[in-house]
């Protein structure tokens, strides 16, 4: 299966396609994560996440670990590592601020990649629109818990790890192989939580359908769609691109959690999508120099 699902989308269009998709599956996994925090906490719930993603990535990918190089290796567990600490601090900052603020802080890794690998004034001025959506989405002046802001920004940067650990490991690595190792280990470094909520789980064997489905979408359809994109473009494009994730995530914790917006929010929905939109269209004409 990796390598027939190894092509890479062709376009920046197929790649904002793959970003847009990963950006629904991982936020809507987000939002079925919030509703357990009350049972094994934001740490259980984080360590369920990966266990279950990655049994299902191995069983569908089913990597040659012993194919595998050193460099691919180091490729790999750089991604898990970052996935792992990034994931841990970001579900702690949703059990104490809303999912779509805490998305709005954490884009800011990707943003200073963005910023970093600039590529040209357009770019530069897409970047600069996106981010104004993103410090409106942050609700300046909302009287946020302090420490889930801390919690926010640790993930912020974990996410820029991500995306150079994501393009990475995508151009080291046949297929989704990289991804089924990185999140094996991300399940190991999480396992302790799992283990800590087990007797709440076996006191409420729902919670495995959840944690079974929250594994589905953030992994398969989640990291695997973001990672075909980091494949074939640049984390400079894809990281503004990943601007979409906040927007989702308003909208993803409006539909699903009941969660206020604002007229501030509904701007910064506008200005993220138009980033988007923007770096996209400047990308298009790079994509034909990037080698197949």
């Amino acid at each position: 299966m990796s390598r027939r699902l190894s092509d890479p989308p062709v376009t920046a269009t197929g790649a904002a396609g793959m970003v847009l998709l990963g950006a629904f599956a991982i936020q809507w996994s987000a939002a079925l994560a919030v509703p357990a925090f009350a049972d094994v906490g934001a740490l259980g719930v984080s360590g369920w996440r990966f266990l279950m993603g990655a049994v299902i990535v191995l069983v569908l990918v089913r990597p040659s670990w012993r194919d595998f190089t050193a460099h691919q290796w180091r490729a790999a567990a750089g991604l898990g590592v970052a996935v792992a600490v990034m994931n841990v601090t970001f579900f702690q900052a949703i059990a104490r601020i809303p999912l779509g603020t805490a998305v709005a802080i954490e884009f800011m890794g990707p943003f200073v990649v963005a910023a970093v690998g600039r590529t040209s004034w357009r770019h530069v001025v897409c970047i600069l629109i996106a981010a104004g959506g993103v410090v409106a989405l942050c609700r300046p002046g909302g009287h946020l818990d302090p420490v889930g802001l801390v919690f926010a920004g640790l993930a912020a940067v974990c996410y820029g790890a991500y995306t150079v650990a994501a393009h990475h490991a995508g151009n080291t690595t046949p297929g989704f192989e990289g991804l089924a190792v990185g999140l094996t280990i991300s399940s190991v470094l999480t396992l302790p939580f799992v283990v800590h909520s087990l007797p709440d789980v076996a006191h409420h064997p729902s919670l495995l359908a959840r944690f079974f489905f929250m594994g589905l979408l953030a992994t398969v359809f989640g990291f695997g769609a973001e990672m075909q994109a980091l494949r074939r473009l640049p984390p400079s494009v894809v990281s503004v691109l990943l601007a979409f994730d906040p927007a989702v995530a308003f909208l993803s914790g409006f539909i699903f959690l009941s969660q206020h917006v604002t007229v501030l929010d509904l701007v910064g929905l506008l200005l993220v999508v138009a980033g988007g939109i923007g770096v996209t269209l400047d990308a298009e004409g790079t994509t034909a120099d990037i080698p197949r």
